[in-house]
């Protein structure tokens, strides 16, 4: 590989992608395409059961692919080592419990186990990565806290510090503002921005349309396990396309702080108020 330094990102690819599972008629992907260049943010969209969930599985090797593949820095990653792949790609996976409680600052470490050797302790660049993580993340303050002891956000956020400790070159984000109020939730999207300017490969899955909007550099619409658009926002974020997808009547205006396109949600068919 040749993009293989955090911080120089690593084109992600996705190539004629298909995903079936077994006893369920219809595939939950199917053809689909897409490239995540480095430096910028890709945000995948679209509404429950349309294939987010197992594009991300599919890039995690934890379902079989039933056509095309993915690609790392132009090369297949069926065949790379999980070691390999940990030192270039990091996820934030949607659900996700310890086995047991842990320190903050001993979960955040595991972020470093694909640098480190089999018995190697944790070196000073593994504790210097561990603390700027933390740091960056918003959650240095509960550093010595035990994972058990979080509340919903804090614990969403120590998950995040984890991966960027891991300091890959493709960093990939499934549902990261769940449980996070406003302040957090804008702060995590401000970062995912951060990074990606840095020079990372950002891949972003999220439900927060208007903020997807304001912060992406590309959007991938999926329903029904297809790609229904995809480009810039002003491409993806049309109303007569998220009206067909979501199933729901809704009108698209301009976000008055940024000029964004704007999902505005109406009330239910049948009602006048």
């Amino acid at each position: 590989m040749t993009e293989t330094m955090a911080g120089q990102g690593a084109t992600l690819a996705f190539e004629s992608l298909g995903v079936r599972y077994p006893g369920r008629p219809q595939p939950a992907l199917q053809d689909v395409s897409f490239v995540a260049p480095p430096g910028l943010v890709t945000a995948v969209v679209g509404p429950n059961g349309s294939g987010k969930s197992s594009l991300v599985r599919a890039l995690l090797r934890r379902v079989p692919l039933a056509s095309g593949r993915i690609l790392l820095a132009g090369e297949p990653i069926a065949p790379m080592a999980s070691r390999a792949m940990a030192q270039q790609v990091a996820v934030v996976p949607q659900r996700e419990e310890p086995g047991m409680p842990l320190s903050v600052r001993e979960f955040v470490m595991l972020g470093r186990h694909p640098h480190r050797g089999a018995f190697g302790g944790a070196s000073r660049e593994d504790q210097s990565q561990v603390e700027q993580a933390v740091e960056r993340a918003g959650i240095a303050d509960a550093i010595d806290r035990t994972t058990d002891s979080l509340s919903g956000g804090e614990w969403q956020r120590v998950r995040i510090a984890r991966a960027l400790a891991q300091d890959t070159p493709v960093l990939v984000l499934d549902e990261p503002t769940t449980f996070l109020d406003i302040a957090h939730e804008m702060a995590v999207f401000e970062l995912v921005d951060a990074l990606a300017r840095e020079g990372r490969t950002v891949l972003l899955v999220s439900h927060q349309l208007n903020l997807v909007a304001r912060f992406a550099d590309a959007i991938v619409l999926l329903h029904r396990g297809r790609v229904a658009a995809a480009g810039n926002a002003d491409t993806v974020m049309r109303g007569e396309i998220l009206e067909a997808v979501y199933d729901w009547p809704l009108v698209v205006t301009r976000d008055p702080a940024v000029g964004a396109p704007a999902l505005l949600p109406l009330r239910g068919r049948g009602r006048t108020r």
